[in-house]
C-alpha cells in the first residue's frame, strides 16, 4: 500500500490513490490541504498535485508497521527525487507518513495519513560549482 501511494502520485492516478484510504479515511497534508473521504481526497490531490507530474519520483523507505487486531500504526519515510532543468537529478523533498490502517472487507485501507516534511532543499544557485564525482 506504501508503495502503491507513491506510484499513483507519480502517474496521477488519484483514483487509484484514493481507493486506498477507507470510507471515512482522511489525509493530512499540512498547508497542501486535508480532505476526508475517497472522493475529497482525489479532489485533493487532482488540485494541488498535477502540475509537477512526470518530473519527479517518490523513493518510499522505511516502514514501521505496528499491528493490533484490525487496525495498525505506521511511519513510512518519502523522498522526492526530482528532474532538474539541466538534465540532473536532486533531492527536493524528504519527510515522512504517519499512519493510522484499518483492514476493512476490501484489505487494509489508510484510516488517517498525516505527512511530515522535514526538508525542501533549495535549487543551486545560477552559475555554482557542482560537487565533484570523483569522491575524496
Amino acid at each position: 500500500m506504501f508503495v502503491d501511494y507513491g506510484r499513483h502520485l507519480d502517474q496521477g492516478n488519484w483514483e487509484r490513490l484514493a481507493a486506498l484510504f477507507a470510507e471515512d479515511g482522511e489525509v493530512l497534508l499540512g498547508p497542501m490541504g486535508r480532505a476526508k473521504g475517497p472522493e475529497a481526497i482525489q479532489e485533493l490531490m487532482a488540485r494541488t498535485l498535477t502540475a509537477g507530474l512526470g518530473t519527479s519520483f517518490h523513493i518510499i523507505s522505511s516502514p514501521d508497521v505496528t499491528l493490533a487486531g484490525d487496525t495498525a500504526t505506521a511511519e513510512v519515510m518519502w523522498t522526492v527525487v526530482e528532474r532538474r532543468p539541466d538534465g540532473g537529478l536532486g533531492i527536493s523533498l524528504l519527510g515522512r507518513h504517519l499512519d493510522r490502517l484499518s483492514r476493512t472487507p476490501e484489505g487494509w485501507r489508510i484510516q488517517r495519513r498525516k505527512g511530515d516534511l522535514h526538508l525542501v532543499a533549495k535549487p543551486p544557485a545560477a552559475g555554482a560549482a557542482q560537487p565533484s564525482s570523483s569522491g575524496p
